[in-house]
């Protein structure tokens, strides 16, 4: 049956299996290989102290999520734009772009979840993660899901990119732009000036680092300065083995509140953001039948 007799749901269905039968047959699963040895590099040089001490837990959390960001963003980044003249010369016998772009999207969050689990099973026994999340068990399952939906907050802002870009290597050129913003506008390792701080809350970086801290319950763990002063009390006491005991307070930062709630709010605020830059991909690719070349 030709596609342009067959409805947005059949055609989702089509280019979704295409988007399957691709990957294996262009050993798409090279991907994977590339997610493993990043997710190597990034374990082995994150510290020690990462899930223990307050400030080298940030920099390992910020380190995580660097690896998932240019992990989404390499996914899809030049996928579409490298497939334009194709697009739109089914555009122009049948293809719905809606249908185009959410399966490619449906395809690109198995690829997601799949390089969250290594991301995941690699971070972990590099650097253990700790025991208890704030909803399930395991923190471990609460960090794949976060990995999954920052990765693929990322992976759906390159589908946007790619719409919007006209070749690969606009898409390139765009691409570090994309992350530098994402990174440096965390707010984590870096102090945003006032003006700059709204933009805070438009990157996927703030609230995969938000639900990644909050999981980890940051303002449980002691910072550098909490533990010298633990360390010199036991000089004088060593039946002393928490900092509590000695009745030190820490800045509580509700911005990592261990909730539930909380941590369930950022994830809704990434598929949020997924969906938005899904949405804005099909405007911006819908104009292909008004390229010039």
């Amino acid at each position: 049956m030709s596609e342009s007799r067959v409805g947005r749901i059949g055609q989702i269905k089509i280019y979704v299996g295409k988007c399957f039968r691709s990957f294996i047959n262009e050993k798409g699963w090279k991907n994977l290989i590339s997610t493993l040895i990043i997710s190597v590099i990034l374990a082995w040089v994150i510290g020690d102290n990462t899930f223990s001490v307050n400030e080298s837990t940030k920099t390992g959390v910020f380190a995580m999520i660097c690896g998932c960001i240019w992990t989404g963003l390499f996914n899809s980044i030049q996928l579409i734009c490298r497939e334009r003249a194709i697009i739109k010369r089914e555009h122009r016998t049948g293809l719905h772009i809606s249908s185009y772009v959410i399966a490619r999207l449906i395809f690109d969050f198995a690829l997601c979840a799949a390089e969250a689990v290594i991301l995941t099973v690699v971070f972990d026994i590099f650097r253990n993660f700790p025991s208890h999340g704030v909803m399930f068990g395991w923190t471990g399952f609460e960090f794949y899901i976060s990995f999954t939906l920052i990765i693929f907050c990322a992976d759906a802002l390159g589908v946007l990119v790619s719409c919007i870009v006209k070749t690969e290597n606009a898409a390139m050129t765009v691409m570090p732009f994309v992350l530098i913003v994402q990174l440096v506008m965390s707010g984590m390792m870096f102090s945003l000036p006032e003006k700059a701080a709204p933009i805070k809350e438009l990157t996927i970086s703030k609230w995969g680092l938000t639900a990644i801290c909050s999981s980890a319950d940051l303002n449980e763990i002691p910072t550098v300065d909490t533990l010298e002063k633990l360390n010199e009390a036991r000089k004088s006491d060593e039946s002393i083995t928490s900092w509590k005991q000695l009745g030190i307070t820490q800045k509580y930062d509700m911005e990592y509140d261990a909730s539930a709630s909380h941590v369930m709010m950022n994830w809704m605020v990434l598929i949020l953001y997924s969906s938005a830059y899904g949405f804005l991909g099909i405007l911006f690719l819908k104009l292909v039948d008004k390229d010039k070349r």
